[in-house]
């Protein structure tokens, strides 16, 4: 069992794989609807180098999220859990980035970049979970003279 037992699903489900987080699945989520979008944008479709930047920045929330929870120790967790929120932060960027270029419309950016804000803010709340766990296992560990 994953040493950060968090109950993030439910209260009565304990997170045993990173397919439990509530994070992961939406990060899963979001990247499946950039992906739509960039393979049926027809800008998007025209851009490689931005389609692709796009999907990498996309999916690398959930890569980073999965990879972290499998090293199977809280600072590995933290150190992926932030990489994860990087790649939330890029993703929105170039969401907004779309909007500028008059890639997508308003509405559909704005959805996009609120669902990715929503997804940054829930990593950064477990990210200061995993921090905290971190500092109470250094705090009860006896130190040495």
């Amino acid at each position: 069992m994953h040493p950060l037992q968090l109950k993030f699903l439910s209260m009565a489900k304990k997170i045993i794989s990173f397919e439990d987080l509530i994070i992961w699945e939406k990060a899963q989520q979001l990247a499946v609807k950039i992906y739509q979008l960039a393979d049926t944008n027809k800008f998007i479709v025209k851009d490689f180098t931005l389609k692709d930047q796009l999907k990498s920045s996309s999916i690398s929330i959930s890569d980073n999220i999965a990879e972290g929870f499998e090293y199977n120790n809280n600072p590995d967790f933290h150190r992926f859990l932030r990489i994860s929120k990087g790649s939330c932060g890029e993703t929105r960027n170039k969401i907004l980035f779309l909007q500028r270029m008059n890639y997508i419309d308003e509405q559909a950016g704005n959805s996009l970049n609120e669902e990715a804000k929503q997804l940054g803010r829930q990593i950064g709340e477990l990210i200061k979970m995993v921090k905290q766990k971190i500092v109470d296992v250094r705090k009860s560990k006896p130190r040495n003279p």
